[in-house]
């Protein structure tokens, strides 16, 4: 992967993970080694289905996801995607909100920054700042995962699993959702 800060090359992956909106479960999970994110909705896509034999209603991203043919990709699977087209940080997204249909006559990228400056739009976006960044968060900073200790894709891919089963389980076992007695 390139380091954003050194642009040198280094050994490196980059952990993809799923989140339920309403419990904060980790519900697909995977690591590439693109230090880009916009090849992953596809395969990200897939494991939800895979793993809930179901598609989800919506979907929120931040930009490293946005590109027309994930725009496309995920309304063909009738996904309702609400994918920011700029890096902006949490709470800057401030003006006039956007009222009435979309027009037809936008492009995609047009087409997604209008929707996410409807009241509905910034409101549902607003969301992924409480469903997948606290996820992280406990991860990295409660946890203290902060670096693979494994080797190799396929090692790491497990390690990362493991992690995200291990959060799933705290979060299952912290909100009461399963029985302490077995």
């Amino acid at each position: 992967m390139r380091d954003a800060s050194s642009k040198a090359f280094e050994q490196g992956y980059n952990p993809q993970a799923a989140v339920d909106g309403h419990s904060q479960v980790i519900i697909a999970a995977d690591v590439s080694t693109d230090a880009n994110d916009k090849n992953q909705i596809e395969p990200m896509v897939d494991k939800i289905e895979a793993n809930l034999n179901m598609l989800p209603i919506l979907l929120t991203a931040d930009s490293g996801y946005f590109s027309s043919s994930n725009i496309e990709y995920l309304e063909a699977k009738t996904i309702d995607p609400y994918i920011d087209t700029r890096c902006i940080k949490h709470g800057d997204r401030q003006g006039p909100s956007f009222c009435g249909p979309i027009p037809d006559d936008v492009g995609t990228k047009e087409r997604m920054e209008l929707k996410l400056h409807t009241l509905k739009g910034q409101n549902i976006y607003s969301k992924r700042k409480e469903v997948v960044e606290p996820v992280f968060g406990q991860i990295k900073h409660v946890r203290g995962f902060r670096q693979f200790l494994l080797r190799g894709k396929e090692k790491v891919k497990g390690e990362w699993i493991l992690i995200c089963l291990t959060h799933n389980l705290l979060k299952l076992f912290g909100g009461g959702q399963l029985p302490l007695e077995a």
